[in-house]
């Protein structure tokens, strides 16, 4: 009986007429209030709302393309490479919008591991580091926002937009794709020339991946599903050889497929909402041999004197 009830009032045209009718009980609403159209909405931690529940995902893919690294000697003065794709879609059906109020449904990712060493032989090493990913805590990272647009991954075909009222279902296609292709010099990064000393590069990257949608009044976020995936890099390198045959891909030739998480009702992080992203707070540090380290390339992002954001 209570179940029905339930499923009454969430489907009840009118909520603030129905509350007149009849009294509501407080365990089927949880704590209410009245929103500024008139719509009494339950404030809720947990996606146990009827009307979450109908937020419908499917056609979701997630891969990382099955090609290896590729590498690209052409230059006299860096190695580049490329990785292979990780790419992500799915179809979302949104319920119609009794209120006048937005929401937004998207891709949001942060980086939770990063490890970007290049070894230069026995004169040392180089590493592209992340302070906040260097603390000892299990829930560290950062966002892998744009920078634009946070917390969503991309304002393109990364994140759609429903405003009510509606009187329908929408239905929404978000895709969103990822991979890296840096520079690497030949030469210490503290030097200018083409003379070159690299010998090793290794890379190890994760990633989470959630399918959220968000109130952009209330702030209410509902995760809808929840991806996980790395990225994986071991190239060595033979500075004595001519240009064009110095690198050599050791592995992975394929990159381990993404993982969809069953409980998807977990929680993103504040990181996610906020600069700086990975690419801004990265810093690239020169560990000579028997010497201090020095940071060539400091972060981009330079937080406020006073601490704030």
């Amino acid at each position: 009986m209570l179940l029905y009830l339930a499923d009454f009032i969430d489907a009840f045209p009118f909520p603030s007429l129905l509350s007149q009718l009849v009294a509501i009980p407080d365990h089927l609403l949880g704590k209410t209030y009245l929103h500024t159209m008139g719509c009494v909405l339950a404030k809720r931690r947990r996606k146990t709302n009827t009307w979450e529940n109908a937020i419908q995902v499917y056609e979701l893919n997630v891969a990382i393309d099955r090609t290896p690294t590729l590498l690209d000697e052409n230059s006299p003065t860096v190695l580049r490479y490329k990785t292979p794709y990780f790419r992500a879609s799915a179809k979302v059906r949104f319920p119609p919008l009794r209120c006048s109020e937005e929401w937004q449904v998207g891709w949001v990712q942060v980086c939770t591991h990063m490890e970007f060493k290049n070894t230069y032989g026995h004169h040392g090493y180089a590493c592209w580091e992340i302070p906040s990913l260097q603390v000892k805590r299990a829930d560290a990272c950062v966002s892998d926002s744009d920078g634009k647009n946070y917390p969503w991954y991309g304002a393109t075909t990364e994140v759609a937009t429903i405003e009510g009222p509606t009187s329908r279902y929408s239905d929404l296609f978000l895709r969103m794709n990822d991979n890296f292709h840096p520079s690497i010099t030949w030469d210490l990064p503290v030097k200018n020339t083409n003379d070159a000393k690299l010998t090793k590069v290794t890379r190890n990257q994760s990633f989470t991946v959630w399918l959220v949608a968000i109130n952009k009044t209330t702030k209410r976020t509902v995760v809808l599903k929840t991806i996980q995936w790395k990225m994986q890099l071991d190239i060595a390198v033979d500075p004595k050889r001519k240009l064009g045959k110095r690198a050599e891909l050791i592995g992975p030739v394929e990159q381990q497929q993404p993982i969809v998480l069953r409980n998807a009702d977990s929680y993103l992080p504040d990181e996610a909402f906020h600069p700086p992203n990975a690419n801004e707070a990265q810093k690239l540090v020169w560990y000579p041999s028997g010497d201090a380290a020095v940071c060539v390339v400091p972060p981009k992002y330079k937080p406020h004197a006073n601490g704030t954001r």
